[in-house]
């Protein structure tokens, strides 16, 4: 199982006079992260890559904590990095690794899944703090369960 996961909520960019990347998550992103952390503790998650970008870096962290891990920082994750990077690395990645990412990338990512076969939904909404769990068989994608993000 690879779990993707969009960040956690995150503070308005129209309200945010600093850099993007410095964009921190909201009392409600930190909320959906704690409860993001427990549940893939609990689903056995074992690595956490993520977008260097902070709102990411703090989605991810409380399950590193508990995993007592670092987050594996990847540009491949980045705003405006396209899926390939990401695609590449669902497709390699170990059993119980941890995804997390921006909106445009995880949509992109989504294209190129389908485009290879995956059981994905063409219209998958990518909300913020939702998870996707992706089983595998082999490199194959075989089942996709989307859950959204806690109200």
């Amino acid at each position: 199982m690879i779990f993707v996961l969009r960040h956690a909520h995150a503070g308005s960019a129209a309200n945010w006079h600093g850099p993007d990347n410095e964009r921190p998550l909201s009392d409600r992103g930190q909320l959906q992260a704690k409860r993001i952390a427990e549940a893939l503790f609990a689903d056995g998650a074992t690595t956490v890559f993520s977008s260097p970008y902070l709102r990411c870096v703090q989605t991810v962290s409380p399950l590193a904590s508990m995993l007592g891990i670092d987050v594996v920082e990847s540009d491949d994750l980045v705003e405006g990095a396209g899926g390939t990077g990401a695609a590449r690395l669902v497709a390699t990645a170990a059993d119980g690794t941890v995804i997390c990412s921006h909106g445009d990338v995880l949509h992109a990512l989504m294209g190129l899944l389908v485009a290879g076969g995956a059981p994905l939904g063409a219209s998958l909404q990518f909300e913020k703090g939702a998870v996707l769990r992706l089983e595998r068989d082999g490199g194959r994608i075989v089942s996709a369960r989307y859950e959204p993000p806690e109200r």
